[in-house]
Order: C-alpha cells, then structure tokens, then sequence
C-alpha cells in the first residue's frame, strides 16, 4: 500500500495566503541582533536584488478582460492483491477517490488493503483484521474524513510501528488535520522504514516549514533533489523549500530557487501550474507588478478555475 504525496496543501504556501487545511501563519523572524560576540545561529538577511524577468518574447500576449483550486482529490496507491496479469498481490493499481463524500459514512467502492508484512508481525488472523482497518481508513483519508482516519490508525501504529505504511498514512492524516509536530514524527518514521525513501519529503518539509526548523527545511529539499523520484515531486519540494526561504524575509533568494530553469511550458500540468503560480505571488511580494501579472495570467489562461489566478492577475490591473 503506497500513498502518493498529492495530499498536499491545496495551494503554494505563501505567509500572505494560507491554504484551509489549517496550517498556522508560519510567521517572520524577529529582527533583533544576536546576542554579545557568540555567533548567530539565523540565517543573514538576503540583500542581493530580485532577479530580472524573463525576455519579453517569453511572455504571453495582454490578457483580455473578462477572463480558484480546489482541495485536490487524495491520490492513492492501494495494494489490492492479485491483478490479472498473474503478477505478484504485492502489484498496486491506482484508484482515484470520490472527495464529495464528506460524511461519517462510508464511500460507495471501499478501499481493499492487503500488506503481507501485517503476518509476520501480528500473524494470519490478526493481520486479516488489521487489513480490514486499514482499508477503512485509506477509504476514510480518500473521502476527506481525516479525523476518522486519525481514531482508526492512531491506535495500529501503536500496535504495528514497524509497518512504514501505516506510519505514512497515519503522518499524512495528521498533517491535513494541521498536527505538524506528530505528522513529522510519523513520516521520519516512514522515512527510517521505507530505507530512506523521499517520496513524503515535501510534506514533510512543510511540517518542518510550519514548526520554523528551517534547516530541517533546507536538508530535506536537497535529499529530494539529489534523489529526484519525480518532476512533480521536486517541484513539490522547490515550492517549500521556497517559501521557507519567504518566511524568513529572503524573497530575493526564494524567487531565485523557484525561477531557475522555468519556463511556463504550452499545456502545464498541475505541478507546473503550481510553481508559477508561487513565483508569481513571490514576484508580487517582491515588488515586481508585472511580471506577477503576467504569470498570473498565464496561469488563468491555462486553467481559469485555478486558485484564485484570475482574480489576482485582473486585480494587477
């Protein structure tokens, strides 16, 4: 049972705009000096200028007058047994939940887990019970109902700690609750479990975001990016690793690391969707109108129903 890391906020961080899965106002270092002659363990004020905008043929046409996000539907790996291809019960197969299910009940297609490794800690009956849990709280997190998912997993992580499965899921469903001190916990417990694996590093990296461990921050996003699982999950990090930067008054560094190698590409993805729309609140932060407009724009042009895209390059004038 695998969990892709797409239960992110639903929005690019920004101290500005914050996403309504409840995370707190990261909030902004104090200014004063360290104390006498012992060095400073802050990190210098970035002072260097905003870099420059791309060249003008880089940029979209005027947009027109006249031209949201919604929370994104959980993505899920789920170990369902033998497919028909014969291969092993260990094969996943992806299923996409139904999010309009927002009720103590369950969804209509229940979520079947099946994670061999339960035997060899609980053995054959046990691990049949426990399976059944779990899939009621995969199907629980798929439909958005996070504090159900915490009352069914809060208690087999304490049975099972050693399954990384169970400590991913129940990380993930904290962090959506807002829980980010025992949401790092259980997913640097999957990381330990799973062999190091960076696929939860951008929520983890926003926990750590949200707690102001910026150095936790930094070392994170450079595990992920010399590893590098996928562009959609590098670009998860670069958006976090960003707005720590953001959070800490370096608007100058945070374009910088969000700018280097982009260019707005002829049918984004969501990824990419996601990135511009990050830089351009950081170029608005920053000072630089128009570039923020343009972004915006593009980013309206290429889906109107993204964030609040088109709002915010309309009220850019």
């Amino acid at each position: 049972m695998r969990f892709l890391p797409t239960d992110r906020p639903s929005q690019p961080r920004s101290s500005s705009s914050r996403p309504s899965s409840g995370r707190p106002d990261s909030g902004r270092p104090s200014s004063g000096r360290p104390s006498s002659g012992r060095p400073s363990s802050r990190r210098p004020k970035d002072t260097r200028e905003v870099p420059a905008p791309p060249r003008l043929r880089d940029r979209p046409p005027p947009r027109e007058p006249g031209e949201d996000f919604v929370v994104p539907e959980p993505e899920i790996w789920i170990d369902e047994g033998r497919v028909q291809s014969g291969r092993a019960a260990g094969s996943a197969q992806k299923r996409r939940s139904n999010p309009s299910n927002t009720s103590g009940s369950s969804s209509s297609t229940s979520i079947t887990v099946h994670a061999p490794q339960l035997v060899e800690l609980v053995g054959v009956k046990r691990a049949a019970r426990l399976e059944g849990r779990l899939g009621e709280a995969a199907d629980a997190f798929a439909s958005e109902r996070f504090g159900q998912a915490r009352q069914i997993l809060g208690p087999i992580a304490k049975e099972v700690p050693d399954l990384p499965e169970v400590r991913e899921l129940h990380g993930l469903t904290l962090y959506r609750l807002g829980k980010f001190k025992e949401a790092a916990r259980e997913l640097d417990a999957f990381v330990a479990l799973s062999n190091g694996s960076t696929e939860q590093h951008p929520v983890l990296a926003d926990c750590r975001r949200a707690l102001k461990q910026y150095k936790e921050v930094d070392r994170l996003w450079e595990e992920l990016r010399e590893s590098s699982p996928s562009g959609a999950l590098v670009s998860e990090g670069r958006i976090v690793a960003a707005g720590a930067l953001a959070d800490q008054q370096e608007l100058s560094s945070a374009v910088r690391l969000l700018a280097k190698g982009f260019r707005f590409p002829k049918r984004p993805m969501e990824h990419h969707l996601r990135r511009a729309y990050a830089l351009a609140d950081l170029y608005e932060r920053s000072g630089d109108v128009p570039q923020a407009r343009v972004l915006f724009g593009r980013i309206a042009r290429a889906d109107p129903s993204f964030l609040d895209a088109s709002d915010r390059a309309a009220g850019l004038g």
